[in-house]
Parts: structure tokens; sequence; C-alpha cells
């Protein structure tokens, strides 16, 4: 007798409840690395109740027991997504889409066709303009845009979140003009006369921001809607949401109360409102499995593309600049030790190597300080390292948390910016994995987009967006498809402390999962974008089949 089927009959023989609610068979990979693959996942209300071949689970099925056999049907544990914008993701699935506008006379024709569309007043956001496709790669003037927003305040931000287009009327809003000084964190772009082209890089979008009125209830929560029903069709199940807003949280709360909710989340709160997150955690709890108070998320540095992620050697295309300290490091060290003290978790933005090598610094500082305890640093990011650092995030404790589409644009263009030998260490999934540090996916939506297999593809094949890496963009750094799925299941359930009861498909644990239309260990690395999803489950419920 096989040690699987003693098992399923021992836990059988104790069975006192009803008989399982559902049955899905299939090929299974349960991510358990005692029992990689399977045939059939039994479902006992919203938790696995045996995980066998499929005559093995037949004891478990009883008359009102619904058994699915999907054909050719691929079950894994439900994907979790480390890093999203949640509610951001919500509303720009009804924003204006410029991901691919590929000329500033694209860029242009879609904003004024989406201003069409507005009322008088009302601002156009989102975007996600990218202005390396455009020949020469100018950045974006308002002068381009005022014409076709009369009526419109505009504020559309490069695919990083780090830069963004304010149009005229957006600029007078926040009173920004010629006379504005320069903003700490931040960069604010002018042309030779003094006179701002409506580009703002980070902490300079800030004054602007502050002017955007707040969305209401109801926008909030059809942004939510949105939100998580384009999670499930994707095989998504659960989420970081980073940079999280109390507004959103409030959201969450509602759609739990109104039996809507199908996606969990963690809220990860914005560092400076460490105290606030701190009470709300001593106060009410950490949460429960469907929405949590876990941490804060706060920033060190800006992004590549932005030129503004910290370098230690000056940027090649930009020499004048090796990048931005967003927040500076008396509050960063402040913030963080006060946040760790109170017991919440730390996820921090970090993208150049100098960013990452002053991350680990504090990391390892706040450690020391306050003694051992399970904490789980979290390098959100952690996209350019020092040879040196590597071996840090093992010796400190820290999980990167990694955006794998992420290499797949920027490898387009990286080179570039910051040359060949720190191009080595970018995106070094292989490196830290070998370093026995812990690998957390996720895609940075909407910044990127949400499908976890272009994730999945970007760490395995390492290809990028322009074709022109076939063999892959640094190829030493790509990982396994086994690997991959591990980061996007247990790693993030570890990353988010799920992981007693997420990430694998064992006994016990809840019944996330999804059903792909064919075997993703099967398929050619290149092609996994051709699987589709076929059911997504959450908490044993059906909440997406085409």
């Amino acid at each position: 007798m096989s040690r699987s089927l003693l098992a399923l009959l021992l836990l059988t023989s104790c069975q006192s409840g009803p008989a399982a609610d559902l049955v899905l068979y299939g090929r299974v990979w349960t991510g358990d690395s005692l029992r990689p693959f399977a045939g059939a996942v039994v479902i006992a209300g919203d938790s696995i109740l045996a995980v066998g071949d499929s005559a093995d689970v037949q004891p478990f099925v009883g008359s009102k027991t619904e058994q699915i056999r999907p054909p050719n049907g691929f079950i894994t544990p439900g994907l979790t997504d480390g890093h999203v914008h949640l509610m951001w993701g919500g509303f720009q699935l009804a924003n204006v889409d410029l991901r691919n506008a590929d000329s500033p006379a694209e860029f242009i024709r879609r904003i004024k066709a989406f201003a069409a569309t507005q009322q008088p007043g009302e601002w156009i956001l989102g975007g996600n303009w990218d202005h390396e496709n455009w020949a020469g790669a100018p950045l974006p003037d308002r002068v381009w845009i005022d014409s076709v927003t009369p009526r419109n305040p505009v504020l559309v931000n490069r695919l990083d979140g780090h830069m963004s287009l304010a149009n005229s009327l957006a600029l007078a809003a926040a009173k920004l003009d010629r006379s504005t000084r320069e903003i700490p964190g931040g960069s604010i772009v002018r042309r030779p006369d003094g006179e701002l082209t409506g580009v703002l890089r980070d902490a300079a979008l800030d004054p602007v921001g502050a002017v955007i009125p707040a969305p209401s209830t109801a926008r909030l929560d059809s942004a939510l809607t949105r939100a998580m029903e384009y999670a499930a069709s994707l095989g998504v199940t659960a989420v970081a949401s980073v940079s999280a807003g109390w507004s959103g949280i409030a959201a969450l709360e509602r759609a739990r109360q109104a039996g809507r909710l199908t996606l969990r989340v963690a809220n990860y709160l914005p560092l400076a409102d460490w105290r606030r997150a701190a009470e709300t955690l001593r106060v009410k709890g950490p949460g429960d499995a469907w929405i949590r108070t876990a941490g804060v998320k706060g920033f060190i540095d800006g992004s590549l593309g932005a030129s503004t992620a910290l370098l230690f050697a000056p940027y090649r295309d930009a020499p004048a600049t090796r990048g931005l300290l967003v927040t500076s490091e008396d509050s960063l060290r402040r913030w963080m030790s006060g946040a760790d003290s109170a017991g919440l978790q730390l996820s921090m933005h970090a993208i150049g190597d100098r960013a990452n090598a002053l991350l680990l610094d504090i990391f390892d500082s706040v450690s020391r300080g306050h003694g051992p305890r399970d904490r789980r640093f979290r390098a959100e990011h952690a996209q350019h390292l020092r040879a040196e650092d590597i071996p840090r995030f093992r010796a400190i404790g820290v999980i990167g948390s990694v955006q794998p589409y992420h290499l797949a644009d920027d490898g387009r263009w990286a080179a570039k910016r910051i040359g060949p030998e720190l191009t080595r260490r970018s995106y070094a999934s292989r490196s830290l994995l070998d370093a026995k540090a812990r690998l957390a996916f996720g895609s940075d939506w909407p910044l990127a987009l949400l499908d976890p297999l272009l994730g999945l593809k970007a760490a395995v094949t390492r290809q990028t967006l322009d074709g022109k890496n076939v063999e892959g963009w640094i190829p030493e750094e790509k990982i396994t498809l086994a690997e991959a799925l591990r980061a996007y299941t247990a790693g993030n359930a570890h990353a988010m402390f799920a992981d007693e009861r997420r990430g694998v498909l064992k006994p016990g644990y809840l019944a996330d999962l999804v059903v792909f239309d064919r075997d993703l260990l099967a398929l050619p690395a290149a092609a996994l974008e051709e699987a589709k999803v076929k059911m997504t489950i959450v908490g044993g419920k059906i909440v997406y089949q085409p």
C-alpha cells in the first residue's frame, strides 16, 4: 500500500463530518515537496480535505459531492501577486490606457479621445506611458496635450509610477510654475527658459496629488469590484496591496460585509503613517485570512526608467545624476525602527544598487537593535544589486519581492543607463536563490501587467519585449518554471505570514486553486502565455469560470 493511500485511508477513518463538497480531477502540481504531483484535490467548505490519485479520493465522494474533470486540466495552488496597487489597478481599468502608445502622436490621440468622454472638470488619470517606445525617446510635454484637454486637468503617469505628465490646468491647480523651487526627493523637468514641461518625478508629484479630489465611496467600490474580477480571471487568488490607503481598506470591508469579497488581501500602508497602522494593529489585531493589516511600505529611491533609482555610479546617459533618495535617511531609520518596534512588517521599495545597499544596512541595524524575531523583511523590486549584497539577503533574513515582468521591459534599454557591470546583477533571481534567499514574485500592477503567466515567462526565459534577447537578457539568471511557480505561491505565502494555510495544496490548507487548460510544465517556456485560466477557486468557491 502506498504511503499516500495509507494517509488518505487514515484520514477517511477519522472522518466524522459530511462528504466532500467538491472534487477536482486533473494533473495537480501541489507545490508540496513531499508530494509534488497528484491526480485530484478534495475540498470541504473552505479547505482542502485530501490530495491524492483519482481512485484514492473516492472515499470522500458523497451523493452531493460535485465532481469536476476539466479537459487537460492543470491544477495549481492559487497564484498570489506579491506586489500590486490594488485600488489604483481597479481605477486604471477605467482610465486612459497609454501603455502601448508607440509615438507622441498616438499618445496625444488617446488622451484626446478619452477627454471627449469626460465631463468638464473631471481629472484624467492613469496612462502608463513609456517614452522608450518612441523614436528618440523624448519626454512628453504639456504643450502636446493642453489643446486637447482644455476642460480637464490631466496627470498621466509613466508605467513605473515615478514620473508623470501634468497639463497646464493640473499645474495651475497645484500652484506649480517656473518660480517653484525644487522639491526634496523629487525633480521638476524644465525647459531651457525655466518654464515647466509638465513632467514631474517622484516627490515632485505630491503637490498635484494633493489637489486631486478623493473618489466617492461608489467609485471606490466599483474599482475594487473591477480589480477582483480581473484578478480572478487570471488565477490570482491573493495579493499584497502595497502603499495601500485607508479608503481602499474600507472598500474591502464593505465588500466582505456584502458577501462580494473574492480576493485575499494583505495591506501594506505607507511607512510615514506607521503610527496609525500600529494603532490599528494594536486595537483590531492583524485581521484574518481575507483582509490583513500586514505592515508598512516605504521608498528608498525612484525608478530606473525615470532616472531616479539611487546608484553608486552616475547614470551613463545622464552623468550629472546618480538618482534620488526619495525619503531622507534620518526619516527612514526613525520610521522603520518605530514600525518594527510596533510589530509591523517592513516592505521597502529599493531599485538601484546604492538604494538596496542602504536598505540592507537599515534592515540589519533594526534587527540587531531590536533583537531576534521572525520579521520577514521585504525588499520590493531589488532590481540592481552589488555582488557583495546578494548573500546579505539570506544573512539578514530579507525576502526578494521581485516583479519579473519588469525585466522583460527594462532589459530593452537598461544598459544605456547603468552599463554592463551592474546590468549583469540585474533581477538576479538565480543568484538570490543560489544564495539561499527567498523569492516572492509579483507584478507591480497596474504599472505592469497583472497576468502571472507573463511573469512566469519572463523569469524563466528572460526574453525582452523587443524580441532582441531570444536566449534571454542575462541568461545566467534564469530560473526554472517550478522555482518561479513557488515564488508565485509558497514564496508569497511565506512573505505574507500566510504559509501555515496557503501556498501549497495539502490537507488543512485553504482551498485556493487555479485550473489551467494545459500543463504549464509541458509547455515550451516561451509559450506560457498561451495557456488560459479555466477556473479560479477561492475558499472553496468558484469565483471565475469563463
